[in-house]
């Protein structure tokens, strides 16, 4: 019971700096999502790359380099998932040695003081951050496994009867995409996660953190020069 009212009674400080990373997070996350539907984006211009994929996939007859592409995007989900479990293995240590931890921290002069029940707060948060981008990898891993399949049952180069063709290229570009957005969000959880380890330092730094990394999210996602390199190839 005791420990139960430790964890109600944290610092308001922060308690300010979680929620205020909770806000950015989710707000973005929903920002970027609606706001993308009409607007110029990463996203969305390479959702149209996709559409132009798939339609020349068809033409082709021999379709290995667009499997080739599909796996070399599942090592990336694999690398992410793998180094997700390990992250959480490591922090699961650290919560089991946290006398230890507290000790070697002492002697930082940058790493802010905390009662234990912060320090729990604190990792456990990390916990279920990394966790979660873990999910996400896996979820992306198996739809772009759904995407080889849908490339396996894509219709004949010669086929150009086929009865499917013509709505084939959105519909596989989709399920990318889909991939995509999800192996995106496991990536954006991972920038949270970075700014959440910032709280150790002082929760001011962590609320800078969380606003900074959602002005780094927002500049690549809309305002890179990557962008507007690949909307100039588009034609936009």
């Amino acid at each position: 019971m005791t420990e139960i009212i430790d964890y109600m009674t944290l610092p308001p400080l922060d308690l300010a700096a979680v929620a205020i990373c909770l806000i950015c997070w989710t707000g973005y996350f929903l920002f970027a999502d609606r706001y993308r539907r009409g607007t110029r984006n990463l996203m969305t211009v390479m959702h149209a790359y996709r559409v132009k994929w798939m339609e020349r996939m068809l033409d082709r007859e021999i379709r290995i380099g667009d499997t080739n592409i599909l796996m070399a995007l599942n090592r990336s989900n694999q690398l992410f998932a793998s180094t997700s479990v390990v992250v959480v293995a490591g922090l699961v240590t650290v919560l089991g040695a946290l006398d230890k931890a507290r000790i070697l921290s002492s002697h930082l002069s940058f790493v802010s003081e905390a009662p234990r029940a912060v320090w729990e707060v604190k990792i456990l948060a990390l916990i279920f951050v990394f966790g979660y981008a873990f999910f996400k990898f896996i979820w992306s891993l198996r739809q772009f496994n759904f995407a080889l399949q849908l490339i396996g049952a894509a219709p004949a180069h010669d086929d150009k009867d086929a009865p499917d063709r013509a709505s084939f290229p959105q519909r596989a570009a989709r399920i990318v995409t889909l991939g995509v957005d999800t192996f995106n969000g496991g990536v954006r959880a991972y920038y949270f996660g970075l700014a959440m380890m910032s709280w150790f330092i002082h929760p001011y730094v962590f609320i800078a953190a969380s606003v900074w990394v959602v002005l780094v999210l927002y500049r690549r996602e809309f305002r890179s020069r990557t962008l507007a390199t690949l909307s100039q190839n588009l034609g936009e």
